[in-house]
């Protein structure tokens, strides 16, 4: 062991003494001290100093309210009696979850499809304990270029400034895990067309108009409407070792989530995100960007006054929903199947030509882009399940698989199609939020779940992370 002396001389070399530095002559016994000091001083460092922004969750926005295919979705007509009002002095408590906590957050509120600047005060975020309710001494204050409150033009976007968490500590991490976050802001006055994303299949809140401001409160009294959609708020970030990887879901219903378990966090994304974290990688974090409705080629030329249910199509949201996000490594793209529904009536050469003009774009920023094959339709209503349809849905997965334009493939369709009918599997037809027979297009939890198993964690995960 090393003598008192010896320690109070490496301390004095740690901290700089130029003196003793020249004078030190540590024994074999000092050395090894001085190893471990060095060592922890240097854990402590790159914990502190090498942090950077991760998004730990995002809702892609979509449209203006109600364009969209919101499920389990309550009766909203006393919360917003008029959609091109939209919200109108009330606040809203939206219930995220993160991939990732950190020692701080920020969040982006969105005014994309917005037809009137929007003004927004008493924004807050905290831990949810349940319902409305928040966990006690979680709430923190946010601001916007040190202001309380923040304006939005029409058609943008503000990030906050960092908010400090500072229950979050290495302590808390295990507790964190899987927690919820309340997003806590008030729209002062009439909002106008509402930013959204419709299909959250979480249960957020929302108080009547002319509420007021109610961020504040950690008590649920206030929130006296529920909604399954989110508004106005369209990403989160957390500061976390610079090394994290973020991975994007992006695509259509079937990565949104539709018929998965309302509130059940069992969506493909989030099944695949719990296999990352019981490998104890809390240095990955995986985000859906997904949203029913929405395609590869279409439609073209979006805007708020012909909005379309899917949202802008891929290549028009990918800057916002993906590139712009922070520290994006690597995207699973699962997409194409309403391109083939006979109302959209898009050729299989135009789901080649986008989709590797679309890669093209995620390689240039550096982002590795895997490829997911279409789930089978086959039996749907709509135009997505005649037996036409369905060859060419086998054609566009031959390119996805063979073509050479994607960094790796995950095949969904092989891990969910029954070989002997080719359409879903009969296991995963059932629909988990509402209950009922289901569609044959979206797999319920268990479909999803087998979707997630398909990908391969030591692919998605080779080379080294975006830096």
């Amino acid at each position: 062991m090393a003598t008192l002396s010896g320690v109070r001389r490496i301390a004095s070399f740690l901290a700089g003494s130029k003196q003793e530095c020249d004078t030190l002559r540590p024994r074999a016994a000092d050395l090894a001290v001085l190893l471990v000091v060095c060592i922890g001083f240097a854990t402590i460092l790159r914990g502190q100093g090498d942090l950077a922004w991760a998004t730990a969750w995002t809702g892609s926005a979509q449209g203006p309210y109600p364009v969209g295919n919101a499920s389990a979705q309550p009766d909203l007509s006393l919360v917003f009696p008029a959609a091109e009002s939209g919200a109108r002095d009330q606040s809203f408590r939206l219930i995220v979850r993160p991939d990732v906590w950190g020692r701080e957050t920020r969040i982006r509120l969105s005014n994309a499809f917005g037809a009137r600047a929007v003004t927004f005060d008493g924004v807050f975020v905290g831990v949810q304990m349940s319902g409305a309710a928040l966990l006690p001494g979680t709430n923190r204050a946010v601001t916007f270029d040190r202001r309380p409150a923040v304006t939005i033009e029409a058609g943008g976007s503000v990030w906050s400034d960092p908010v400090t968490l500072s229950f979050a500590h290495p302590e808390t991490d295990a507790a964190l895990e899987g927690r919820k976050m309340a997003v806590s802001f008030h729209v002062t006055d009439a909002s106008g067309p509402m930013t959204w994303h419709a299909k959250a299949l979480t249960t957020s809140y929302v108080t009547l108009p002319g509420a007021g401001s109610k961020g504040s409160e950690e008590r649920e009294d206030a929130f006296a409407s529920t909604t399954t959609s989110w508004y106005f708020l369209d990403a989160v970030d957390m500061r976390v070792p610079r090394a994290t990887r973020v991975i994007v879901a992006f695509g259509d219903s079937i990565t949104d989530g539709t018929a998965s378990t309302l509130n059940g966090d069992d969506r493909w994304p989030d099944v695949l995100s719990r296999r990352l974290h019981s490998l104890h990688r809390s240095d990955v974090a995986v985000v859906n960007a997904g949203i029913g409705g929405n395609r590869v080629t279409g439609p073209s030329g979006y805007t708020p006054q012909k909005p379309f249910s899917g949202g802008p199509s891929a290549a028009e949201r990918l800057e916002r929903d993906v590139l712009s996000l922070s520290n994006v490594s690597a995207v699973i793209w699962l997409e194409g199947i309403n391109d083939l529904n006979s109302n959209a009536g898009a050729t299989v050469d135009a789901i080649r030509s986008a989709m590797t003009g679309v890669v093209a774009r995620m390689h240039a920023k550096d982002v590795r882009v895997f490829g997911a094959t279409l789930t089978s339709a086959l039996g749907s209503a709509g135009g997505s399940g005649s037996p036409e349809t369905d060859l060419k849905r086998r054609a566009v997965n031959d390119f996805i698989r063979a073509s050479g334009v994607f960094d790796g493939v995950f095949d969904f369709d092989a891990a969910t199609v029954d070989k002997t009918t080719g359409e879903l599997r009969a296991a995963f037809v059932p629909n988990s939020t509402v209950g009922g027979a289901g569609d044959r297009l979206h797999p319920n939890r268990l479909g999803y779940a087998a979707m997630a198993q398909a990908v391969d964690l030591q692919a998605l995960l080779a080379g080294p992370p975006r830096r």
